[in-house]
C-alpha cells in the first residue's frame, strides 16, 4: 500500500491500524503518514511525538495523521505540532469520512489547530460494528512500534471482537481513550473467522481491550469461552485459535474447559497480572489478590498441562516497598510464568496512581530489570525443555515460525502461513532451533 504506517502500543491497535489503511485509502488520501499511538504511559507519548516529528523528516511532502489512544485522550497535543496535518479519536480513525479533508485544505489553505481536530466523545459510542471486525497479519518478531504490519498475511491474523473497558485500574488510562466494555456479536465473529479461514489464514488470535468482560453488553450475556467454542464448532477448516491477553479473574469456566478439550485452541495466555503483592493490587484497584492469581496458573495447568502463560507485570508502583516487590518477583515462579511484558511504573497524569506518593524513578527502573533478569531465566529454563520434542510451528516469515506455545523458532524449512511439524533440535539465540519432519499425517 502507498500509506505508511506507525503503531504503538498494543495488538488491538495493531489491528486497527488494517483498517485505518484501508479507510484512508477509500477516501483517496494516497500519499500519507498514519500514526496510531498509544497512551499507556507518558514514555509512550513521547515516543510517538518523536515519531511524528522523524516521519516529517523523512517524508516532508506526505501529510501526517494521528490517531490512537494518546490522540483521543490529549488532542491538542497532537494538533499544536506543525508536522501534524490531522487528529482523528479512536472512533473516527474506523471511518473513511473522517480522512477525507476540509473545505479549507481542499483549497490549500492554512487549518487552525482545533479545526484539524476530529475526535468525538468515545463514551458515546455504544457498540463495535460488525462490518468493522477485519483481519489483519501479526508482527513478526514482536509487538515494537511499526511491526503491527510485518508478516506473511496468510500466518496469523488479528480479530478484534471486543473493545473499551468498563474498569478504572488507579495507573491506567486507557479507558478514555477506548470508552466503554462493548462486544462484537457471536455471529459476526464467526462469520469473519470462517471469511479468513477460506482465505487461507492458519491462525486467528482474538483481541480486544478487556477480552475476557467479552458479551457482558450482548443478548443473553455470552462468554469469551462460548464464542471460543462457538468459533472451534462452525469453522472446522481453521486450523489455529489464539487468545490474545486476559484478566485471570474474569476467566469464565467455559474457557478453561476449552483449553482442556481443544487441541486448536493454542496453549498460551498473556495474563494481566500486575503485582504479586496485596497491597500493591488493591491500591492499583485490580480485582483479584496474589493467591487468586496463583490458583488461576495452578487450575489452568492442570487443565492443559504443559501450558505456557506469559503475564504483564509493573515494577515500582507508588509506595512499593523491598518486600511487596519481592512478592512480585516471587510471582514468577509462584504462577510458573514464561513470557513477561514487565513496566517500570510510569506515572500518566490523569490516573489516580499519579497522585500517589511516587518512588524514584531510578528504583522502578532497577526492579524492571531485577524482574527482567528474572522473566529470562524463566524463559531459557522453558526453552530447554523443548529439546527433542516435536512441535507444530506456523511460519510466519521464511526460517521463522512459532510453536504452538507461541515460542519462536529459527528453521529452514516452510513457507510462511504453512503449519510445519518440526523437531526441536536445542536453542539459539532467544529463539528454538527446529528441523523440519516428515508429517506423520
Amino acid at each position: 500500500m502507498p500509506l505508511n504506517a506507525l503503531t504503538f502500543g498494543c495488538r488491538l491497535n495493531a489491528a486497527e491500524t488494517r483498517v485505518m489503511r484501508a479507510r484512508a485509502a477509500e477516501a483517496g488520501l494516497a500519499d500519507a503518514v498514519l500514526v496510531n499511538t498509544c497512551a499507556v504511559t507518558a514514555e509512550a507519548v513521547r515516543q510517538a511525538r518523536q515519531a511524528i516529528r522523524k516521519a516529517r523528516r523523512e517524508h516532508p511532502g506526505k501529510k501526517i495523521v494521528v490517531s490512537g489512544c494518546a490522540a483521543q485522550i490529549e488532542p491538542g497535543t497532537f494538533a499544536a505540532m506543525p508536522e501534524v496535518d490531522l487528529v482523528l479519536g479512536n472512533a473516527e480513525k474506523l471511518s473513511a469520512d473522517a480522512y477525507r479533508p476540509p473545505i479549507d485544505a481542499a483549497h490549500g489553505l492554512a487549518i487552525a489547530p482545533h479545526e484539524k481536530v476530529r475526535v468525538s466523545d468515545i463514551f458515546a459510542v455504544a457498540e463495535t460494528a460488525p462490518h468493522l471486525v477485519e483481519g489483519f497479519p501479526a508482527a513478526t518478531h514482536g509487538d515494537a512500534p511499526g511491526a503491527g504490519d510485518a508478516g506473511d498475511h496468510r500466518a496469523r491474523a488479528f480479530l478484534e471482537v471486543q473493545n473499551g473497558c468498563d474498569h478504572r485500574c488507579t495507573f491506567c488510562i486507557i479507558p478514555y481513550g477506548r470508552g466503554n466494555a462493548r462486544s462484537v456479536p457471536m455471529g459476526a465473529v464467526v462469520q469473519s473467522v470462517r471469511r479468513l479461514a477460506e482465505a487461507g489464514v492458519a491462525e486467528i488470535v482474538l483481541t480486544g481491550v478487556d477480552l475476557t468482560s467479552y458479551g457482558g453488553d450482548l443478548p443473553g450475556r455470552p462468554r469469551l469461552g462460548a464464542l471460543v467454542r462457538a468459533i472451534l464448532r462452525h469453522v472446522p477448516e481453521l486450523p489455529r485459535l489464539r487468545i490474545s491477553s486476559i484478566d485471570s479473574v474474569e476467566a469464565d469456566p467455559e474457557l478453561v474447559a476449552a483449553l482442556a478439550e481443544e487441541e486448536r485452541l493454542m496453549p498460551h495466555l498473556h495474563l494481566s497480572l500486575q503485582s504479586g503483592d496485596d497491597m500493591i493490587l488493591k491500591r492499583m484497584k485490580r480485582r483479584h489478590a496474589r493467591a487468586d492469581a496463583i490458583r488461576f496458573c495452578e487450575d489452568i495447568r492442570k487443565a492443559r498441562p504443559g501450558i505456557v502463560l506469559g503475564a504483564d507485570l509493573i515494577a515500582g508502583f507508588p509506595t512499593e516497598t523491598d518486600a511487596m516487590f519481592e512478592n512480585t518477583l516471587s510471582l514468577v515462579e509462584a504462577c510458573g510464568l514464561t513470557l513477561l511484558h514487565v513496566f517500570p511504573f510510569s506515572a500518566r497524569a490523569g490516573t489516580p496512581a499519579a497522585r500517589m506518593p511516587q518512588l524514584p524513578r531510578p528504583v522502578a527502573q532497577d526492579r524492571a530489570r531485577q524482574l527482567r533478569l528474572r522473566g529470562h531465566s524463566a524463559y531459557i529454563r522453558r526453552m530447554e525443555t523443548e529439546a527433542g520434542k516435536v512441535r507444530r510451528i506456523l511460519v510466519e516469515t521464511p526460517g521463522f515460525g512459532r510453536t504452538e506455545h507461541y515460542l519462536p523458532a529459527d528453521m529452514l524449512s516452510g513457507k510462511p502461513g504453512e503449519i510445519v511439524s518440526a523437531r526441536i533440535a536445542g536453542t539459539g539465540d532467544k529463539h528454538l532451533i527446529a528441523h523440519a519432519i516428515k508429517d506423520a499425517a
